[in-house]
């Protein structure tokens, strides 16, 4: 099967993003007087969007009482740093650039905050990527696995989900593709690795980037 628009995910697949967001976590529990994190704790956290992942970092969640406050420490320290330590995975740059001489069609779809995906596209992906969207449930545009937003970007890139094909690293990933109904590639470099595509049931698996590249004429 071969497609001609790719909708990818954008942390665990374009970018390795979880240093910042642990850094952005810690920050925040630590200004709050909350037990910090460990790095492999919030790779587990990540995927469904800031207010979740502060949900399962904040003892007790949002029944805790300076949640809101924390919350919002977590978008103030990430607004300044998320890219200190954010880096492309090995590979993604030549496989965008390449898809995009191919003459593909590109987005990107992800549950971060709508102004870091803002933030992080002409740091790392200049004038590659057609469209861009981050959360925006506050628009009506309910987050991944939600079909909403892969269709607002299919929308804008006037292109067909029957000509399309999902690519991300996680189970989120997955429900959205099949909340789309559009086949999904699993990354298995990102946050949640092969075997968890595996059991989770994702249509193609590939372990580098320059693999995708086969799936687009």
């Amino acid at each position: 099967m071969t497609y001609q628009t790719a909708v990818f995910d954008l942390d665990g697949t374009l970018l390795n993003t979880l240093e910042d967001l642990a850094d952005a976590v810690n920050y925040s529990l630590k200004k709050n007087k909350m037990p910090l994190c460990t790095i492999t704790q919030v790779c587990q956290y990540v995927g469904n969007g800031i207010v979740k992942l502060m949900e399962r970092a904040v003892p007790s969640g949002k029944d805790n009482p300076v949640f809101e406050q924390a919350l919002s420490d977590f978008k103030e320290y990430y607004a300044e740093h998320c890219h200190d330590k954010t880096a492309l995975y090995p590979g993604v740059l030549a496989l965008l650039q390449n898809l995009k001489k191919k003459g593909v069609k590109m987005a990107v779809v992800s549950n971060k905050a709508d102004f870091a995906v803002k933030e992080l596209m002409p740091v790392y992906f200049p004038n590659l990527l057609d469209v861009a969207l981050g959360e925006m449930e506050e628009m009506g545009i309910r987050k991944k696995p939600a079909p909403d937003m892969v269709y607002k970007a299919l929308a804008e890139l006037r292109c067909d989900k029957k000509n399309a094909v999902y690519i991300g690293d996680s189970d989120v990933d997955l429900a959205t593709a099949k909340a789309s109904e559009m086949d999904c590639i699993g990354v298995s470099w990102g946050f949640r690795g092969r075997t968890f595509l595996e059991e989770h049931g994702a249509n193609y698996i590939v372990d580098k980037p320059e693999e995708i590249e086969k799936f687009f004429k």
